[in-house]
């Protein structure tokens, strides 16, 4: 995993969301940036751009055509990019969600770091990011501290019936509970009012 600037990945963001959008390959902006993008902690780690499985040869390649190192993982599910140090994956299968027209149309437009681009949509972030737990990499610190920081933003019953399916999401939700992060099932809070990240 990549670990730069702040501003390198601003930079790099930059240059990639040009890059496929001048070539018309649709892509959403996912994990840690997208949950900054709302009010979560900073990164410091790879970018996360979601795409449609039929669209990820043509994304590499406009990538590369940028000036970016390609690379095809053993991994299935994701190309990766090179910008210098700078780490993008290219995610077209990530686990538990079907890249589909519906996903990209749950997105939301923002600006980010001055440039507009599409957002996955929060709870299809989390959603992916529960499920990719497993055995070798249960490290629930990192997810705890986004949601704890978007707290009043999740649909919390909704991302309990996407991710049931894992035993470690369930893990999580007995953590977030009891840090006091997530209601408890059934539970509402009230007068909860969504935080969001200016950014200019």
């Amino acid at each position: 995993m990549a670990d730069e600037s702040f501003e390198a990945i601003e930079k790099t963001l930059k240059k990639a969301i040009a890059a496929l959008r001048e070539a018309e390959v649709p892509v959403l902006l996912g994990g840690s940036l997208a949950i900054w993008a709302r009010g979560g902690p900073e990164t410091r780690h790879d970018l996360d751009f979601m795409l449609k499985p039929e669209d990820a040869e043509r994304a590499l390649g406009v990538l590369a055509n940028a000036g970016m190192r390609p690379e095809k993982p053993p991994e299935a599910w994701l190309y990766k990019a090179w910008d210098e140090n700078v780490l993008i994956d290219l995610i077209f299968q990530p686990r538990g969600l079907e890249m589909t027209d519906e996903v990209f149309e749950r997105g939301e437009d923002r600006e980010v770091l001055s440039i507009s681009a599409r957002l996955m949509s929060l709870e299809d972030v989390f959603t992916t990011k529960l499920l990719a737990i497993e055995e070798h990499s249960a490290n629930f610190s990192g997810v705890l501290l986004m949601t704890r920081a978007l707290r009043e933003q999740i649909d919390w019953d909704g991302l309990r019936e996407r991710t049931r399916s894992s035993p470690f999401a369930k893990a999580f939700f007995v953590l977030a509970e009891e840090l006091g992060i997530a209601p408890r099932t059934g539970e509402r809070r009230e007068g909860a009012r969504p935080r969001v990240r200016v950014v200019e």
